[in-house]
């Protein structure tokens, strides 16, 4: 099982608690994860990337193993932590402004 810890008002918005577990097919990479979380929580779909291009929203930000993700391309596999359930996703909303 993959673990995902979302940001805590998108928790309420899809009513789960402070982490998300999900069976996820195939190589674990930020298009598989996003792909299952969508499917499982309809409510969610578009929050972290586009619709129709798929690409991620720009102040959305992907953590794992103490390691920034958000650049890596979306299909490029997660650290094997990661895949075993050992260490969560972390999705997490960026703040700006000056």
């Amino acid at each position: 099982m993959i673990r995902i810890i979302i940001p805590p008002y998108l928790r309420t918005l899809a009513q789960v608690g402070a982490e998300v577990e999900l069976k996820v097919e195939g190589p674990v990479t930020q298009r598989s994860i996003l792909d299952a979380l969508e499917a499982s929580y309809p409510v969610l779909r578009g929050l972290f990337r586009d619709h129709a291009t798929l690409k991620r929203r720009p102040f959305v930000r992907f953590y794992a193993c103490k390691e920034d993700l958000s650049l890596e391309p979306p299909d490029a596999l997660l650290p094997s932590a990661v895949a075993s359930g050992a260490e969560p996703l972390l999705i997490i909303g960026a703040i700006s402004g000056g």
